[in-house]
Parts: structure tokens; sequence; C-alpha cells
């Protein structure tokens, strides 16, 4: 094909093309256009014609350029709503009672023509599926008995020095040996828990806390007391210390980096403040760092752990939600509990499934793990965006919505006269379903509160029940 630049008016009729099909609709927000040589063949027009093209259209804010991805039609940026408020204080240790409302919802859930704002797992389409598979066949071929045996704790031993490697990238420092494996992050935290807590202990929990954490805190018999968390930059420190003077708390359970439902991202001076104050009391820090990978910007966030210097966090997390939520592999590095918590683990499920740890060690070393993560965090940061800007520009006046730096959940706040409960019902009975927030409060508080996952791409589908959801609350 030629190289001789053509005339300027092939790449404006070019690019005025491809501005109608957006305004037609035939290109929607957030779709990728064709590489420059595919477009290039497809129109039988230079490269240099179809760059020019794509620099004007950039220039007029019609397409952006992502680097190593593409172009893509940019999708509106709608004024940024302000973010939720924080919950009001208050120091009462109170017993959980969420588990009702949970099943509830998830009952609903498992209708596959649900449409799934509310659940907290990401699309297949977006996880290395295929890969895994193969990987998972070969290594079931190559191991002979060792895939069927008992893999007691602390657990695969090639996994864990992985592990191990990774975390040395956001300097945590750990040996293969202190840490052990279990069957997901909850399991992780069900042991760490059970290791430094019992029933009718107290517990410091963010508010809102994920609703598994605080079914968990309920199945141990244990009490909550419920720390005020901001949207922006989580738990509250001043509050969680005036809480520490009057319970006596025996563990504080955190998600430091883009906490669920929140998104909050800790400050490291924060999460520096977090252990030392903890470490002064001798009470035990569990950190859940399952979305810790899931980052928008340029650098990893540290856990808390990084700043642990007595062995009193207890550092949770798995592969669920970047590679295989079915395999239900998971992590805890338990400090200075390792011994307890060998020991709980093996009394609660003896061991972690040895392929699927097999299968996930071997995609780390040999399948490419950091290439995927940098997609599935292009991916989520894009669905965050697009969802979030739906959200402000379709629902009411008064509308507040959390900014994560990373993740793939939304926090809503609705005008004070909208009841989530309502609107979830409402939603459920028109196949859509969220997650209302009472269910992420040990008190039931967050009446007016709602969370929505992106881990889904964006399709008509989504839109369309986004609109949906919109006119409901309009309407209560």
């Amino acid at each position: 094909m030629s190289t001789v630049a053509e005339p300027s008016f092939l790449y404006e009729n070019l690019a005025g093309d491809l501005v109608r099909l957006v305004a037609k609709g035939t290109l929607k927000p957030g779709d990728r256009l064709p590489s420059v040589r595919q477009l290039s063949h497809q129109r039988n027009v230079s490269v240099s014609t179809v760059i020019q093209a794509y620099l004007l259209l950039e220039n007029r804010g019609v397409v952006e350029t992502r680097p190593q991805s593409g172009h893509y039609v940019r999708i509106p940026r709608e004024p940024a709503a302000p973010e939720p408020r924080a919950p009001r204080a208050s120091c009462q240790a109170t017993r959980v009672t969420v588990s009702d409302l949970v099943a509830r919802m998830y009952g609903a859930m498992r209708d596959p023509n649900i449409v799934p704002l509310g659940a907290g797992s990401l699309s297949p389409l977006l996880l290395p599926t295929e890969s895994l598979n193969r990987r998972m066949a070969a290594v079931a071929r190559a191991a002979g008995g060792a895939g069927v045996r008992y893999d007691p704790p602390p657990g695969h031993l090639g996994l864990r020095r992985q592990i191990a490697k990774r975390a040395a990238g956001f300097d945590v420092a750990l040996r293969p040996d202190d840490i052990v494996t279990t069957v997901g992050a909850m399991e992780a935290l069900h042991v760490s828990l059970r290791a430094v807590a019992s029933a009718g202990d107290t517990v410091a929990v963010e508010s809102p806390a994920y609703y598994g954490l605080l079914q968990l805190i309920e199945g141990l018999g244990m009490r909550a007391v419920e720390i005020p968390t901001n949207a922006g930059t989580g738990m509250d420190l001043d509050l969680l210390e005036a809480a520490l003077k009057v319970h006596r708390v025996k563990a504080c359970l955190v998600v430091t980096n883009f906490s669920n439902p929140t998104g909050a991202l800790m400050p490291d001076d924060a999460k520096r403040a977090l252990v030392q104050m903890l470490a002064k009391r001798e009470i035990p820090l569990i950190e859940d760092d399952i979305y810790g990978d899931l980052y928008f910007g340029e650098v990893r966030p540290r856990p808390a752990r990084a700043f642990d210097r007595d062995g009193l966090v207890l550092l949770c997390s798995s592969f669920s939600k970047t590679l295989a939520p079915g395999y239900r592999v998971g992590y805890v590095a338990p400090g200075r509990f390792q011994e307890r918590v060998e020991r709980l683990k093996f009394a609660q499920t003896i061991a972690t499934p040895s392929l699927p740890q097999m299968a996930i060690a071997d995609f780390l070393e040999h399948g490419g793990y950091e290439r995927h993560l940098r997609r599935l965090r292009r991916s989520l940061a894009d669905q965050v965006a697009r969802v979030s800007a739906a959200i402000t520009s379709r629902f009411p006046q008064g509308t507040r919505i959390s900014r994560p730096q990373g993740g793939f959940v939304l926090w809503v706040e609705l005008p004070s006269n909208k009841n989530a409960l309502e609107l979830h019902s409402r939603a459920l009975a028109e196949g859509i379903s969220l997650a209302p927030g009472p269910i992420f409060s040990a008190k039931q508080r967050f009446g007016s509160c709602f969370r929505v996952s992106c881990g889904f791409p964006w399709s008509d589908a989504i839109d369309r029940s986004i609109a949906t959801v919109a006119r409901i609350a309009a309407e209560i």
C-alpha cells in the first residue's frame, strides 16, 4: 500500500464517518475502534490517513487513546457527584444479624436471567479461563498421585513460593513458610478470626463493611463495633481510638485497599498509624487484601502488613477476584499466630484442594499473570467509569456516589427519602439484582444506600438495567 500522504479531506471525511456512527449509536461510548491497520484496510486508505483521523477525533474529544490497548469512543464525563457521607459515630457493640437479608439477596442471584448489578464477582469473560483450564489439565496429567493426595497445612509449596515472591513487590517480606493456603479468602478470614478471638468477644469493623465479614462474626457468636468509614480514605482512626478506650476489642478487621462496598483506599500514613495504634494495645489486625491487585493507578498500594513489626497483622487474600473464583484458592500470612492458624485450618478442612493450587502456581510462574492483571485493570477502570457516569446522569438529584481508585464496586447513597430495600425489591421484580445498604451493617444501617458491581462488561442489558433502577429510584 502506498505511504504517500493523501489529501487532507480524506482523513476529515473518515473522521466525519466515524462521528456519524457514534451519533447513530452504532458505535457507543467505550467501544473499541478498529486498529489503525484494520481501518486502513477496511476503508482502502493509507495508515497516515487513519492516524490523522484518529488524532482529529481525539482533539475533538470523540475518541480517547489508551496505551497498549487502542482507540476507544470516549465515555462522556458527567460532573462528579459528591461522595457518600460517612455514617454517624456509634460506639455500641452489637450482635450481628444480617444473614437473613443476605440469604434473600443471594437466593435471587442464582437465577441466570437476573442482571447481576449486585454480584461482587467478575464475568468469566474477563478471566483467563481457557489458559487456566489447559494448565489444570496439564498439571493433572503431570501430578500423578500428588494431585489427589491431601496437601495439609501450610499447603502447596510451589504456590506459597509464588505468593511470597509477589508480596516482595509491594514491600511485604514473606517466606513461603510464613503462608498458609486456604479454601478462598473467607476461610483465611475465618481461621484468622478464630485464632485471635472467641464467642462473645468484640471485633472492630468498618462501617459499612462487607456483609461476608459480618456473617462470619455473626456465625462465630461475636459482637461488632462499627467504625465509620470515609468513602475515599477508609476507616476513621480517631473514632477507632475512641472505641478502643470504651471496648475490650479483641481484633480489628479491615479491608485497607479498595474496601467493599465503598472502594476506599487507606493512605499509607493511615495504614502505618493503624498498625501502630493496635500494636500498642496488642490487638491483632486481620487485613483482607483481596482487591489489592486491582488498582487503577500506576503503583500497587501496599497493605498494612508492610508496616507490621510485631507479627500482629494477619494478611488474607485469594485469587477469586483476579483468576478463578471457582477454584477457591486463598491464603493467609498469619504472623505470630501461624501455629494456631495451621491447626485451625487442619481441623476445619484438612487441606486446600491440590490441583487448583498447582494450576494457579503454574499460572503465576509461567502464564503471564501480570499481563493479565494489566488488561483486567484497564477493563475494570473502564466499567467503573461507565457505570458511574450512567448513575450520575440518570439518578435523582442529590444522589451521591463513591469514586474508587481500584476494585469494581460502587457505593451509592440516594436522597434520604429513598428506601434501598424497596429499591432492591422492585428492581428484583424487573430482573435486576442490587445489594441493599442494610446488609453492610451489623445494625442494618444505610437504609438509603446500595452497592453496584461493575464486574461485567458494559452491555445493552446493563445500560437498560441502570436506567430501570434510576426510574424506580425516582418513583420511590
